[in-house]
């Protein structure tokens, strides 16, 4: 799946820190996949500052290999947050692609 830099932050944002083992090594293949190799942080122009990431608005979409397993994690986690009330604004289009009305 296609994603782009600020999806990437997102998703590392939601997933879960404790659960099943099963699961918990799917979380950390997708830490792995979603996370930023030092070429991508160069060639994007990526800085922390303030507690925040900012980068080069370029397009830039990395193809993340996200499984039916992973999915349902993610879907989860979108559900969990949506559920106590916590879900944000900016989430939905991230949200869309991984949870089926």
């Amino acid at each position: 799946m296609e994603l782009g830099i600020r999806e990437r932050i997102m998703l590392l944002g939601i997933l879960p820190q404790e659960g099943k083992v099963i699961t918990l090594k799917i979380v950390k293949q997708l830490r792995d996949d979603l996370g930023f190799s030092e070429d991508e942080i160069k060639d994007n122009e990526m800085v922390e500052a303030d507690g925040s990431v900012k980068w080069l608005e370029n397009g830039y979409l990395k193809e993340v290999p996200v499984g039916e397993k992973a999915t349902d994690v993610i879907a989860d986690a979108f559900k969990k947050l949506d559920g106590d009330g916590k879900m944000q604004i900016q989430f939905l289009d991230v949200y869309d692609k991984f949870v089926k009305s």
